[in-house]
């Protein structure tokens, strides 16, 4: 198991400054399995220094070394997917087989994905006599959570790698371990010391000494929006740029020629999957009001095909919640819906049965759900389904757009062209269309509390390059 009481500074693993460590707690049992070190300022200043020593020489590094280096990155992640996934069942408690496809997958497939991009991406062009230079926008935080932890983290340090940048990670406390693992990757693969420098802590304390720190240029969030309103206040002053993927409340739609069955399986099982514990997971199925008992049928008999158990266990579908705070939460928003007067279809508080211990849940589902609600209004982060009727489409979209949040949005539908056109209309930075292929060069990211920037392909380059115009350039 990869040492998260060490961080990756200067290309060397090194004791931590600070002398505090915390526990990392086993989701299944409740139970610590390991300690991660806990950075201080001075940690910060330690590798953000590393990092800016760095970045002259490897801002002029070329394409070709960049590709090498993503190559080394993408072959040494494949030896190691084995590890991870059961690293992830773990730290997380990811049911193996979601650790394996998608959790590890989806960090090698983001990989691949930025070499393909890297191979063609446009960094100079010619408009006139003016020359437009892409260039590395500088020392980069790359701060990421623990629900997606490969994701987040390979969605970051890939395009910064690739433009350019160098980089300070700080992964979420309570998944370190996978990221050491991922540091010991980098490492192995040849990238120069200094380029990427990896801290264990925690957001109000190693986060925001990053965020605020004179010598970053830039700052890459993941989280709740809560804490990217944070991590942006303690940026300003540094007129730094703030990219940020935050919180979600998403609508999924089903227009009245649409296949319900298939739609509302389809909204189960994505909103179930990690636990619900998703930024972009459905969590509000919108149905016509003439198909809400239907529905409700549907969703029920979804909830009680999930296993929930151990996550090392074949047959476990959906394994427990990271936190005993996260729990609460959860519990919390559950017990809400059913004093507010939602219908409970399915689940309801407590643990399921014979889960005595650590942080399981009971996939729920309600209906009779009205915008005013906290179900309907209040990122859950959880395993719960609002079933919401609708009058008119109409209706529909200004329920689904009746939210702080807008960082998906789901619709099915027969008639393609009222779906395109439900989509259309929909405030949101990523609208799914009757079950589309992943497509991992789209642009991810939110409107409104949702954050701002993108992720993913060629529009995660962007966001980590700076455009200078170079005029009179002939």
């Amino acid at each position: 198991m990869a040492d998260a009481t060490r961080f990756y500074i200067d290309g060397a693993w090194v004791d931590p400054l600070s002398e505090v460590r915390a526990d990392i707690i086993d989701p299944s049992t409740g139970q610590p399995f390991g300690q991660v070190a806990i950075a201080n300022a001075a940690d910060v200043d330690r590798a953000v220094g590393a990092a800016r020593g760095a970045f002259a020489a490897y801002a002029r590094s070329t394409r070709a070394d960049r590709l090498e280096l993503l190559g080394g990155i993408i072959a040494g992640y494949e030896r190691r997917m084995a590890e991870l996934a059961d690293c992830l069942v773990q730290e997380l408690g990811a049911p193996l087989g979601f650790a394996r496809d998608p959790q590890v997958w989806i960090g090698l497939a983001h990989l691949q994905q930025a070499l393909e991009v890297l191979r063609d991406y446009n960094f100079a062009r010619s408009q006139g006599s003016t020359r437009i230079l892409r260039e590395a926008a500088g020392v980069a935080a790359l701060i990421t959570p623990w629900n997606w932890p490969l994701n987040q983290i390979v969605v970051k340090v890939a395009p910064a790698l690739a433009t350019g940048c160098t980089m300070v990670l700080k992964p979420s406390e309570m998944t370190p371990i996978s990221a050491s693992i991922f540091a010991e990757i980098v490492h192995e693969a040849g990238v120069p010391p200094g380029v990427f420098n990896l801290i264990h802590g925690e957001g109000p304390g190693a986060g925001r000494a990053l965020a605020a720190h004179p010598e970053i240029d830039l700052v890459s969030f993941t989280g709740s929006t809560r804490a990217g309103i944070d991590v942006a206040q303690v940026a300003a002053p540094g007129v730094k740029r703030v990219l940020q993927e935050l919180g979600g409340k998403s609508p999924f739609i089903v227009l009245e020629d649409a296949d319900l069955a298939a739609a509302v399986a389809s909204c189960c099982a994505t909103c179930f999957a990690n636990t619900g514990q998703s930024c972009d997971a459905p969590t509000r199925l919108l149905v016509p009001r003439s198909r809400h008992e239907e529905a409700q049928a549907l969703a029920r008999a979804a909830a009680a095909a999930v296993v929930v158990g151990m996550p090392a266990k074949a047959e476990t579908t959906m394994g427990p919640l990271i936190s005993q705070r996260q729990f609460d939460h959860v519990q919390r928003l559950i017990g809400s819906g059913i004093d507010q007067g939602a219908i409970l279809v399915a689940g309801g508080v407590g643990r399921p049965e014979g889960l005595p211990l650590g942080f399981f849940v009971r996939p729920t589902v309600f209906a009779g759900v009205t915008p005013e609600m906290d179900v309907a209004r209040d990122e859950i982060f959880g395993p719960v389904v609002t079933i919401m009727p609708y009058d008119s489409v109409d209706d529909a979209i200004r329920i689904a757009n009746d939210t702080e949040y807008g960082l998906a949005a789901y619709v099915h539908g027969a008639d393609l062209e009222q779906a395109r056109e439900v989509a259309a209309s929909l405030r949101a930075g990523s609208i799914y269309v009757n079950d589309p292929a992943l497509d991992l060069a789209a642009p991810f990211g939110g409107y409104k509390h949702s954050g701002n920037g993108r992720e993913y392909g060629e529009f995660g380059f962007d966001d980590f390059t700076e455009i200078k115009g170079i005029l009179g350039h002939g």
